[in-house]
């Protein structure tokens, strides 16, 4: 395209812009720039759409759940600013069960162009529609799934949420979360510039080299903390969106074992085998380190954290070891991933994210990748509630009966002695915080710290580590003019590591503390 086509085009769309942003009118447009953008050249649009969109414009927002005629429910929607939900039993075809049809009439849109877009579940369907006239619109479902989706719906309703975005916000931030994944310089920038919108991060470039070249093992000692941060490909992007929800600055641990033979080992939940299997794994240090230099495409940054000499006193090293290896082998722990994040009723969902939200996604994937789904949360799920082998429907059935909400039931502590269908279930966290439980780093109250309810941050806050840079090895961060209290040993880029090596531990720590971004702020003692 020629430079005048393009130029008068951008006039265009900045004339558009000027046009309808104004917001002294109270009559309805033909239409809005964000409506129309996307149908202009990719050069003019897509600059401006990103300014306007983030990847989380893809979660969508709970607006009701609707049980009946009766109870109707009302929203404001992000085309059509008038809406009402009603349900309507019926058995048309004559089935056991029965179906029913979700009645939804829109009105009021703000432009001729725009429409909405819709999430509709129960725990045995997900399933979504969008609207662009205003009307009485219906979603049919001819027949319920069995008689316990009947009565769910008939107490719970049908949870409705919406895609807050719209259609075209939607994609756009499909545009821009798709790349955390990608394992290009693309995706590296896309994560970092996630983490400094969303949780502030600086990403300061430190002086290179960008690798501790001349580390002596003789400076690193038994239960010494590994904190890595990868920030491109699968595990980038999977890490930044755990970063969001937590607010921790790392996405992964490991930590540092001596043998009697004073040979340096590298303890990991999450080591990858030959199959493909995260695992429980111990490997020399030459070769977890060889393999974080040159084959982790992820680009890893990675901190050393030594132990406090006091702290390092108590440690023992046998106990330690006989845990170690009593795990070996072991899966990593899925099961109570993400109990650790949630604590709290509402304080640990980054808006739009609630409760309702993530019944939907497991919904989702429990119809999607049943195994999936029973290995991440169905089997942590009975747990709490006393129960074996219920599924995800079952469950929130269940739930019910027994009186809780399903909210309350994802705040429910995880227990370290809990045992799954392969054993003790432990997070790349857990596991090293257990191996200091087993090392007697936490005293006496051990029996009443529960470290699958600990995040990366709650375990990189504990005041555990040096706390005397003038004790750190002397090739601890050479070079840098910024003095860390931890030894980075990779990366180029400065990690941080906020309210690092501060809180005394204590007990039922951890067990329901806020984590809403940006501040992340933790209330006292939770």
């Amino acid at each position: 395209m020629g430079a005048c086509s393009w130029r008068s085009r951008t006039v265009l769309a900045l004339f558009l812009s000027l046009l309808f942003c104004s917001t002294g009118f109270a009559w309805k447009v033909p239409f809005r720039p964000n409506d129309v953008l996307p149908l202009l050249p990719r050069q003019v649009s897509w600059p401006i759409l990103n300014r306007l969109k983030s990847p989380i414009d893809l979660l969508p927002s709970f607006v009701g759940a609707v049980s009946s005629s009766n109870a109707t429910v009302e929203w404001k929607g992000a085309c059509f600013y008038e809406n009402t939900a009603w349900m309507e039993f019926k058995n048309e075809n004559g089935s056991q069960w029965g179906g029913g049809t979700l009645h939804i009439k829109t009105s009021k849109a703000h432009s001729w162009t725009c429409m909405d877009l819709y999430v509709f579940a129960t725990p045995y369907r997900v399933t979504w529609d969008y609207y662009f006239l205003a009307r009485e619109h219906t979603l049919d479902i001819k027949e319920w799934e069995d008689e316990a989706e009947l009565e769910y719906v008939k107490h719970n309703g049908i949870s409705i949420f919406l895609m807050e975005s719209g259609m075209l916000g939607t994609l756009m931030a499909l545009w821009d979360v798709l790349p955390l994944f990608s394992n290009t310089g693309w995706g590296e920038s896309s994560n970092i510039a996630f983490l400094k919108k969303h949780m502030g991060a600086t990403f300061e470039q430190r002086p290179q080299p960008w690798v501790s070249n001349n580390i002596s093992i003789n400076d690193i000692h038994s239960g010494d903390f590994l904190a890595i941060s990868k920030i491109r490909g699968r595990w980038g992007g999977f890490e930044t969106l755990e970063k969001w929800v937590t607010g921790t600055f790392a996405g992964h641990t490991s930590v540092c074992l001596k043998d009697s033979d004073g040979q340096l080992w590298v303890g990991e939940s999450g080591h990858e085998n030959e199959k493909g299997e995260d695992i429980i794994a111990i490997v020399p240090w030459e070769e977890w380190w060889e393999f974080e230099q040159t084959k982790d495409d992820s680009n890893p940054h990675i901190a050393l954290l030594p132990l406090h000499p006091d702290v390092r006193a108590k440690f023992n090293e046998s106990a330690a070891w006989e845990y170690a290896r009593s795990m070996l082998g072991k899966p990593y722990g899925y099961h109570n991933m993400i109990f650790s994040w949630i604590d709290t009723i509402e304080d640990n969902y980054p808006p739009p994210l609630d409760a309702h939200l993530v019944a939907s996604v497991m919904t989702m994937w429990n119809k999607i990748q049943p195994a999936y789904a029973a290995n991440m949360w169905n089997e942590a799920l009975n747990k709490r509630l006393g129960t074996e082998g219920l599924d995800l429907p079952e469950i929130l059935v269940e739930t019910e009966r027994q009186g809780l909400s399903f909210d309350k039931l994802l705040t429910i502590p995880e227990q370290d002695d809990w045992l799954y269908t392969d054993g003790k279930s432990t997070s790349c966290v857990a596991f090293v915080l257990e191996m200091y439980k087993q090392a007697g780093l936490f005293d006496q109250i051990a029996d009443s710290i529960q470290v699958t309810e600990f995040t990366i941050k709650d375990a990189y806050i504990l005041k555990f580590f040096e706390n005397d840079t003038s004790r750190l090895p002397q090739w601890c961060n050479k070079g840098d003019d910024v003095k860390l209290p931890f030894c980075q040993i990779l990366g180029k880029y400065r990690m941080e590591l906020p309210g690092y090596n501060t809180l005394q531990p204590y007990a039922q720590m951890n067990e329901r503390c806020p984590s809403l971004p940006p501040e992340y702020e933790r209330s006292r003692e939770c």
